[in-house]
């Protein structure tokens, strides 16, 4: 990256690691330095919370605001009744509204932590594409949007291209997507003066359908920006732990699994990690990534403790990490462990230990916990386990047991 950035937004973009690319980064440059400028980024209503894959997305509108910008959360709730096809290998069950409306209820909870809504020039705000989505009609829209339309471009992207070169059925309702997710950028700039659609460097050739749609119809110069693609050091894909999606609502995961999906970062992504999910400033977030040995355990824990207060509060995360010093420090049991309550009628042949391990969240599997079991990396109490077919009964279960997965994961068992 050549470009030296004039306004807050861009340096911030720049400088931690935010931007992989951008349609004209002088213009867009100059646009914040000349007033609010309104930036939106899409969420499809897949499902009842967003996970750490879309943090990164989160952020971005968050620096937007803190750089005087005006953050737009465009709920999907028309494009998800089609789903989006970039580089998935099959097409996703279609939802009712019913369902879309009830992820939607979910998703908005996500945003309050970070973004400040209102009616101020530079308070965000939360649409619902099936505002105008809902309301097309269908000659009309082919005949006005759809002739600025190229198939044959449309077939270069690599989001389709992907799928024909695998032979995989990419059905006419998927490959609407792009136009009506491009539709979306013109719609917001009539109604709210958009001028930047951010997103995932995936979502790339769907903005630039965007930006080359607004130009053509309305004449506006509107612009593109996206984020690079985030794995981990290891190779895995953001959002992902060994037991399922790190959710970002509490009721889906606790602040203190939250707090230890950061905790566990591989000492390699420490840095980078604190730039793009915290607003620690930027030389704090270079000198606890650069710590060595043992010390980067200190990083991490500023790490989970910075991350998890933006989205839980402060409290939150000060027991989060009480917890975890109680329970590796100390072998204590800790307050705020993921705790699975049975009841005496559920123990009344007993219940085998790899079957506990399940219940409670530490193995995805009967398979994966005998696994775990055979292995050494089960202990309950503290304790090795040997055998998965081992029952527990109610009389096991008189003072709260605690059951460990490997070194760092932890749960709680008590009979209610």
């Amino acid at each position: 990256m050549t470009y030296h950035p004039k306004s807050d937004f861009m340096r911030v973009m720049i400088e931690r690691g935010f931007l992989a690319d951008c349609t004209d980064y002088q213009a867009l440059d100059e646009a914040f330095l000349n007033g609010v400028v309104p930036g939106y980024i899409g969420f499809d209503a897949t499902a009842k919370s967003l996970h750490v894959g879309s943090l990164i997305q989160i952020m971005m509108l968050r620096w937007l605001q803190k750089c005087g910008g005006k953050p737009i959360v465009l709920m999907g709730g028309g494009t998800t009744k089609i789903g989006d096809p970039s580089f998935r290998a099959d097409e996703r069950p279609l939802l009712t509204n019913a369902q879309i409306d009830d992820n939607i209820a979910g998703i908005k909870r996500a945003f309050a932590p970070y973004v400040t809504f209102g009616s101020g020039p530079n308070d965000a705000i939360l649409v619902n594409n099936a505002e105008w989505l809902d309301q097309l009609n269908y000659i009309g829209f082919l005949r006005d949007i759809g002739k600025h339309f190229s198939v044959n471009r449309m077939l270069s992207f690599e989001s389709v291209k992907s799928r024909l070169d695998r032979e995989q059925s990419l059905s006419f309702l998927e490959f609407n997507y792009m136009i009506l997710q491009a539709y979306d950028f013109l719609e917001l700039n009539r109604r709210y003066g958009c001028l930047v659609q951010m997103g995932g460097s995936d979502q790339w050739g769907n903005i630039v359908n965007g930006v080359d749609l607004t130009r053509r119809v309305v004449d506006h110069e509107v612009y593109g920006l996206t984020s690079p693609l985030l794995t981990t050091s290891d190779g895995k894909k953001m959002g992902k732990s060994q037991n399922g999606a790190v959710w970002l609502n509490a009721d889906l995961l606790s602040p203190y699994e939250f707090w230890q999906f950061w905790r566990n970062t591989t000492d390699a992504d420490v840095g980078r990690f604190l730039k793009l999910y915290t607003d620690l400033p930027l030389e704090e977030c270079t000198r606890l990534g650069a710590l060595q040995g043992s010390e980067i355990n200190a990083a991490k824990i500023a790490l989970a403790n910075a991350v998890t207060t933006l989205l839980h509060g402060a409290e939150a995360a000060a027991a989060a990490e009480a917890t975890a010093r109680e329970v590796f420090e100390k072998g204590g049991v800790g307050d705020d462990l993921p705790t699975l309550t049975l009841h005496a009628a559920d123990l009344a042949e007993g219940i085998t230990v790899a079957q506990l391990f399940v219940r409670a969240g530490l193995s995805a599997t009967g398979k994966d916990a005998k696994r775990l079991i055979l292995e050494g990396g089960a202990r309950l109490n503290d304790e090795v386990v040997l055998d998965a077919s081992q029952r527990i009964g109610a009389g096991d279960l008189a003072e709260p047991v605690k059951l460990t997965a490997g070194k760092k994961r932890h749960a709680l068992v008590i009979l209610g």
